[in-house]
């Protein structure tokens, strides 16, 4: 109920705001308008009062207008003003004001303007100077001006409120359409949510931030999708690898416990070699425990990349080696790259510790030039058909399963790689024995690495 309602609102808010928008588009197109057709009425107005038809009433007024206010030929209202303040009217007498005695001083030649006559009634007003010291004020009623006007106000009232109510259901047409992706991705989310079904998918039409978002969101379940499956596939596989150490030691310590419980001691013999076999299997398991750990960490469970210089972590990387009795070679260039030095400290031992377990004597050449790091063993080298399973998690190769390791070392080496953006690759080298080569992005000198 709650997430319908928001839709809802979200829809009516987008309706109100086309609606306010288009209906305030119309209104001031209606007010311009309206304000042209005025402008014109008048200006027109102004016109028919300057016609030069009206030469002749001018003339009758000068000769036959008499201060009573009498009424000749003349077509509308008309008025003379003298310098004196004097006035003799045709019709309604105009009441003069301050601008017509610019008229009449010769300082103007036309005035426009609204005035009144004494009668009260509204009119339009054009003064000119008609002779020496006289001026005519001429005017016309504004009443059917005014009633054009109301009619016209009305009219573009009537087309405001049809704009208005096109506007509404323009809104309304265009927050469904405008929405209805985002309710089928609202729709998929709440599918999601309840069946924990990641493989649905939004169709993605078009490029605008719609599609955009829905692509992102099609490209989030892909991603959560394979993160799913992977785990299920790392947890498949580490209770298949856990089997049998667990078995081993169980079975182990049942012999131990039984000859206790009995009173039949064991051949110390074969007491320390059932003990030492205890230890190794605990050895292994803590091996596989830790291996796990590292893969099964998120992308972002792990500390900030920063720039670090690829020697130096490959220097304590092949010390660490050393200390395990590895005979390690090395010829390092500098190279700093972005990545965090834990994953590749660990992704580089595990290169070493894998070539000293094939290679005789534990004898390892380790090289970095140019932001290559090689690292050689001088073994057997493998089975050309195994190389693209070598960095598969658990995979071990038939003549490794009898020598210790989880299976996971090399599936932590291209773990690290990816995250610092770089690639690795296992080939048997030339001359024998295999090489592991890692490539990471970087630069020679410091700060050349950098984001």
């Amino acid at each position: 109920m709650r997430r319908a309602r928001i839709r809802g609102s979200l829809r009516t808010r987008l309706t109100l705001l086309v609606t306010a928008a288009v209906a305030l588009a119309v209104a001031v197109c209606a007010v311009l308008s309206w304000v042209i057709v005025q402008d014109l009425v008048i200006r027109q107005l102004d016109q028919t009062i300057l016609e030069p038809e009206e030469q002749g009433d001018k003339d009758y007024l000068v000769h036959t207008c008499t201060p009573d206010g009498s009424q000749g030929m003349f077509d509308g209202m008309a008025t003379l003003l003298h310098a004196d303040g004097t006035t003799c009217s045709i019709g309604p007498p105009i009441i003069p004001v301050e601008e017509d005695k610019a008229a009449v001083a010769g300082e103007h030649e036309t005035i426009y303007r609204y005035g009144v006559t004494k009668e009260g009634k509204r009119v339009r007003v054009v003064t000119q100077n008609f002779a020496p010291g006289v001026a005519v004020l001429e005017a016309r009623s504004l009443y059917h001006i005014r009633q054009t006007l109301q009619l016209t106000a009305t009219a573009l009232a009537g087309v405001t409120a049809m704009g208005v109510f096109g506007a509404a259901w323009a809104g309304m047409a265009i927050s469904r359409a405008a929405l209805r992706p985002v309710g089928e991705l609202t729709k998929a989310v709440e599918h999601i949510a309840q069946t924990e079904d990641l493989g649905t998918r939004i169709p993605v039409t078009g490029s605008d931030e719609i599609a955009r978002l829905s692509s992102s969101f099609n490209a989030m379940t892909s991603a959560l999708a394979g993160s799913r499956e992977r785990q299920k596939q790392l947890v498949a596989d580490a209770g298949h690898e856990l089997r049998t150490p667990l078995t081993t030691l169980r079975t182990n310590i049942d012999l131990l416990l039984r000859s206790e419980q009995t009173g039949r001691s064991l051949d110390p013999a074969a007491k320390e070699r059932l003990l030492i076999n205890v230890k190794a299997q605990f050895a292994e398991l803590s091996t596989l425990v830790a291996d796990l750990l590292q893969l099964a960490r998120g992308d972002t469970d792990h500390e900030p990349h920063v720039e670090l210089g690829l020697h130096e972590v490959v220097t304590v990387a092949v010390e660490r080696a050393r200390l395990r009795g590895a005979e390690v070679s090395t010829d390092l260039r500098p190279w700093y790259v972005v990545g965090s030095a834990t994953s590749l400290e660990r992704a580089v031992l595990n290169l070493i510790d894998n070539a000293a377990k094939f290679s005789p004597g534990g004898q390892v050449e380790v090289r970095l030039r140019d932001g290559r790091l090689t690292v050689r063993d001088h073994g057997p080298g493998l089975d050309e058909a195994e190389l693209p399973h070598v960095f598969e998690r658990f995979w071990r190769s038939p003549s490794a399963r009898s020598l210790p390791g989880s299976g996971l070392g090399l599936a932590i080496v291209a773990q690290a790689v990816t995250e610092a953006g770089g690639t690795v690759r296992l080939e048997n080298a030339p001359g024998g024995g295999a090489i592991a080569t890692m490539d990471l992005p970087g630069s020679p000198v410091r700060g050349g690495a950098g984001p």
